[in-house]
């Protein structure tokens, strides 16, 4: 006898609306580009391009916003999928929540940075203050 198993996790997708987290992987002065690693808590076999743009990162005060003052390669992002990709394009992420931004990044000197405001993240080990979109990480999205 012979049977098929899918495994049902290969055919995990981000839809509009899913939190995603995700690995900022460059920034640009219009965009991020990042790698989308999980859906909900789920962990994705195969990643997925994103793309967060400069209007998508705040709720407020859009044409202020600095994509370099928000995230740096290698942050640790949540997002919401805002608009699904295809072949040739990324998925669109937004950061416009108070719940969704930076929840890991490192510093110059590779410590854990540490949340201080919504905007401002510090190294404990040099006590240097960088700019952050922070996120105000939900209970239920928090790794025990």
């Amino acid at each position: 006898m012979l049977s098929v198993v899918r495994d049902t996790d290969s055919l995990l997708l981000p839809e509009i609306g899913a939190i995603v987290t995700c690995k900022v992987m460059s920034i640009h002065q219009r965009f991020a580009k990042v790698q989308i690693m999980f859906i909900a808590n789920r962990a994705l076999k195969n990643t997925f391009r994103g793309t967060i743009r400069k209007e998508d990162i705040r709720a407020t005060e859009k044409d202020k916003v600095e994509v370099y003052k928000s995230f740096r390669p290698g942050d640790i992002v949540m997002g919401k999928v805002i608009s699904l990709g295809d072949v040739q394009s990324n998925y669109l992420l937004s950061t416009a929540e108070n719940e969704l931004g930076v929840v890991v990044a490192h510093s110059e000197a590779g410590a854990t940075m540490v949340p201080i405001s919504w905007c401002e993240m510090q190294c404990p080990k040099t006590h240097i203050k960088e700019p952050r979109k922070v996120a105000r990480v939900q209970p239920e999205f928090l790794q025990t």
